[in-house]
């Protein structure tokens, strides 16, 4: 009997072609809206992509010039980098995963329509796979295209890198999947909480202890550098283990820069074969694994329901079902409060806490720059240079900056949006949209500031900063987190998406994107003002320096923040007040 031809099957088409259809009309209205804002936006992705291609470029240039050592320095780079992005790809498609198969409108309504849960998964398999590698595409294509220009690779090596990535980001793709649905399977949502906030501080302590340097003493530095060396990459190599997928990639790369072609196509087939077997049992196996998952998750009781004393707090609460929460008596203790304040805080502190999504890449992001930090106290053993600490600080002060950035416009920015169509009965209630607004801005930057500061100060801590550094630094990153919350907040409620209640898809909008291109340049130019203007920056020490430039260059950071928080607040406000009187 001759087999027939694989085709696409004609539900999985419409949907792919729907979908395209909506983000190509998404793009036309985004220039229709502001060619201006519009320009600014490509201006900003086409800067960044400028700038990464000189960055990397430059960094590779420079470790490639230590003499004997260069070579080993740049492969061992590579295969760590590829390594660590393969660890956040399949974190990423764990979380977007989860969220997008078992907690989204779109996924229960298509299960109410005649088509096949395996066509279901395969559509949403694809989805989840694009919005969680879409940032390690954007960050590894001007590293790759750094590093043939470096070696002055001939024009194929470009086309196989695209085809690597590619191939590359499917696997934590169909892992996270797979890890997804068994975790929706055998976990119900407040279970699946506990474990990932306790695993979490688990894998943070855990990562600290393994990733702790050996030290490092002077003797060692003056005669045995190799020995030094040794130590330096004897925690990289777990990089090189043959079976990881990242290995293969690497080599693969490495390997046809290099010439040679049979050793990079080894490894480039070996990632093509475990690419079609795995992709093929997703494709093929998974949909019916996927419907059970998710029947479970929306019809069965808790985990803990067989435990005694689920049992005995249940029948409690059934008994007083009128009786305030938790959260509801703490809030109760904050007499200065009132009761509707307490009550809008309640609300969106829940609606955040039951978005998986939200609070998991929140964990993930803010867990690595922990982690960072944490470790700052052994690389700050080897700098004796005022200036490096210097420069290694207000690098600290941009990666916090850049990962709250990240954040309010991911979470702050939907917050109004997310009211939907029932933000006419706010809009009705004593309380008003405007107080509304306020409240989301309070609790926001209190939450922000409650995580940043902590953070800050704790580096400044393991770099051993005196004191008046580390109050002028956590000052800086107080004025930054108001003006970022403010900025999302602002922009939320002028460009409202109140159709979608994903946060990620109206984020995708030209409000979002245009919040997060102005959050990047008002970080950009912070630390730099803030770098110029420092009592103990080499401008103001130096012979030429002045109290002009000092005074001024904090100047001008206080009133970027001021111009860049209070503006779009205020606007947002007064937008809000308009709609309440029509």
């Amino acid at each position: 009997m001759p087999v027939q031809p694989t085709t696409i099957p004609p539900q999985l088409r419409l949907l792919v072609r729907v979908n395209l259809l909506q983000a190509v009309r998404k793009l036309f209205a985004l220039r229709e809206q502001s060619k201006l804002l519009s320009g600014l936006i490509f201006l900003f992705v086409g800067g960044y992509i400028a700038l990464a291609f000189w960055l990397f470029q430059k960094g590779l240039k420079f470790a490639g010039t230590f003499p004997g050592l260069g070579g080993l320095l740049v492969e061992r780079l590579m295969f760590l980098l590829f390594a660590i992005l393969f660890v956040l790809l399949l974190f990423s498609n764990i979380i977007i995963a989860y969220t997008n198969l078992f907690r989204n409108r779109e996924t229960v309504f298509l299960l109410t329509l005649p088509i096949e849960s395996q066509t279901i998964f395969r559509w949403k398999f694809i989805e989840s796979t694009l919005l969680a590698s879409w940032a390690f595409l954007f960050l590894i294509a001007p590293l790759l295209a750094a590093y043939g220009m470096t070696n002055h690779v001939k024009w194929h090596f470009y086309p196989l890198t695209v085809v690597l990535t590619a191939l590359f980001i499917v696997l934590p793709a169909v892992a996270g999947a797979w890890t997804a649905t068994n975790i929706a399977r055998f976990l119900d949502r407040k279970a699946f909480q506990i474990i990932a906030v306790v695993g979490s501080v688990i894998l943070l302590i855990v990562s600290a202890f393994l990733l702790k340097p050996q030290p490092i003493s002077d003797e060692m530095l003056e005669t045995r550098v190799l020995a030094v060396l040794d130590l330096m990459l004897a925690k990289t190599r777990f990089a090189q283990m043959p079976f990881l997928p990242s290995y293969w990639l690497s080599s693969s790369v490495l390997q046809w820069a290099e010439g040679a072609v049979a050793s990079a196509l080894f490894f480039a087939l070996t990632l093509l074969s475990y690419v079609l077997f795995f992709g093929y049992l997703a494709f093929t196996k998974m949909g019916g694994v996927f419907y059970e998952a998710i029947s479970i998750v929306h019809s069965r009781a808790s985990m803990f329901a067989r435990w005694k004393w689920f049992q005995v707090r249940t029948a409690r609460r059934a008994q007083t079902r009128l009786a305030p929460e938790k959260l509801d008596l703490l809030l109760l203790k904050m007499r200065w409060l009132r009761p509707e304040v307490r009550a809008i805080i309640s609300k969106d502190l829940r609606v955040f806490w039951r978005d998986t999504t939200q609070w998991g890449q929140t964990l993930m992001l803010f867990g690595l720059l922990g982690a960072y930090i944490i470790n700052l106290r052994h690389f700050s053993q080897q700098l004796t240079n005022p200036f490096w600490i210097n420069v290694v600080s207000f690098l600290n002060l941009g990666a916090c900056s850049l990962n709250l950035a990240t954040l309010t416009t991911r979470f702050v920015f939907p917050q109004f949006s997310l009211e939907g169509k029932r933000v006419w009965i706010v809009g009705m209630a004593p309380i008003g949209l405007v107080k509304v607004v306020r409240i989301k801005f309070l609790l926001s930057s209190i939450g922000s500031l409650l995580v940043t500061v902590n953070l800050i100060a704790l580096s400044c801590h393991m770099l051993r900063l005196p004191w008046d550094r580390t109050l002028l630094l956590t000052g800086a990153i107080t004025i930054m987190t108001i003006s970022l919350n403010g900025l999302a907040i602002g922009l939320g409620v002028l460009y409202p998406n109140f159709k979608e209640d994903n946060p990620g898809k109206i984020v995708s909008g030209f409000g979002g994107t245009f919040c997060l291109v102005l959050s990047f340049l008002y970080i950009v130019a912070s630390v730099v003002l803030l770098a110029l203007g420092a009592p103990w920056s080499r401008w103001i020490q130096s012979p030429s320096g002045s109290l002009a430039l000092q005074v001024g260059s904090l100047a001008a950071f206080a009133g970027t923040s001021l111009l860049v928080g209070w503006l779009p607040l205020k606007l947002g406000l007064r937008k809000v007040a308009s709609f309440e009187q029509t």
